[in-house]
């Protein structure tokens, strides 16, 4: 062991300043970036509106009134009721559908990606660290790319019943793939750093090394290609519901409610249009968000 080697061992409290005046630099760039603000402010915005949902919704979204039933937008309905965003085919406030649409399919998102995410980063990483681990996992992970993801939400639709723990449960496979890859090569790089030989000339286990330095070095690759991956998912998942394997009625859920407005569309366009414009939207700013992470945070795209 080589006192080259020793010198070079890691410094938890050098290592813990440079992460943050790495912060702090990230902060900086991303102020500067007036789209990814925008997109920012406005997924805020949507996550509080769909986590206070129950207080601020001004109906009930479940709540039937055939009486005012396809109420068109910005209308004060027979009820003498002003109506934002009209009203559905049962006479469904649309605002209030839209809040707690919001909600669900937020939710199933973030579990989908959580879950999936965190399953393709381990598998990842116990791929670029454990050499005679990296043909088989990663074997399997291009088995699971070479199906495309819908067919995964139509397999587990026919060996369960259609419904949320069904479409979560293929959303989140549909994210270990791609998460998977990324973070093997993410920490094929990491591994060929002079810390890492430090680290084990030290003495470091293998669970220290891949948790502190292996994967706290990828976190920044990990987070940005989640964010993306989070769109994709929603996008995905409106798309399984669409097509009924999702939210059944009558759950509230943007994908659902799109499919419930389609027969619709040419007499009352707003009960389609209102949820697949906020499904636009939502994946639209988590891109721009995950692309401006991308550039602040890729060392390659700084340079």
């Amino acid at each position: 062991m080589s006192d080259a080697i020793l010198d070079r061992a890691p410094d938890a409290d050098a290592i813990a300043l440079d992460m943050i005046r790495r912060k702090n630099a990230i902060w900086r760039r991303l102020l500067r970036d007036v789209p990814a603000l925008l997109a920012l402010t406005f997924l805020i915005l949507v996550v509080l509106a769909a986590i206070l949902a129950p207080w601020i919704t001004p109906a009930d979204p479940y709540a039937n009134k055939l009486v005012v039933r396809f109420t068109k937008p910005w209308t004060v309905g027979r009820d003498g009721v002003f109506y934002l965003l009209g009203t559905d085919n049962q006479g469904r406030d649309m605002v209030a559908r839209l809040l707690f649409g919001m909600r669900s399919t937020l939710t199933i998102g973030v579990i989908a990606v959580l879950c999936g995410g965190t399953v393709g980063a381990v598998v990842g990483l116990l791929a670029a660290y454990y050499r005679r681990l990296e043909t088989p996992l990663m074997r399997l992970v291009d088995v699971l790319l070479s199906f495309p993801s819908i067919l995964f939400g139509l397999a587990i639709a026919a060996v369960l019943k259609p419904g949320l723990p069904s479409l979560v449960l293929a959303l989140s496979i549909a994210a270990v793939p791609v998460i998977a890859r990324i973070t093997r090569g993410a920490a094929t790089v990491v591994m060929q750093q002079e810390y890492m030989e430090a680290g084990r000339a030290v003495g470091l286990r293998d669970p220290a090394l891949i948790g502190r330095y292996l994967a706290l070095n990828c976190g920044s690759t990990i987070l940005i290609y989640m964010t993306l991956q989070l769109g994709q998912i929603i996008l995905l998942g409106a798309g399984l519901s669409f097509l009924g394997l999702g939210a059944q009625a009558p759950t509230a859920e943007l994908g659902s409610m799109a499919a419930d407005g389609r027969k619709f569309l040419t007499n009352f366009p707003h009960v389609a249009t209102i949820p697949a414009t906020a499904i636009f939207l939502v994946v639209l700013a988590f891109n721009v968000v995950g692309d401006a992470l991308r550039d602040v945070l890729d060392p390659k795209l700084r340079q």
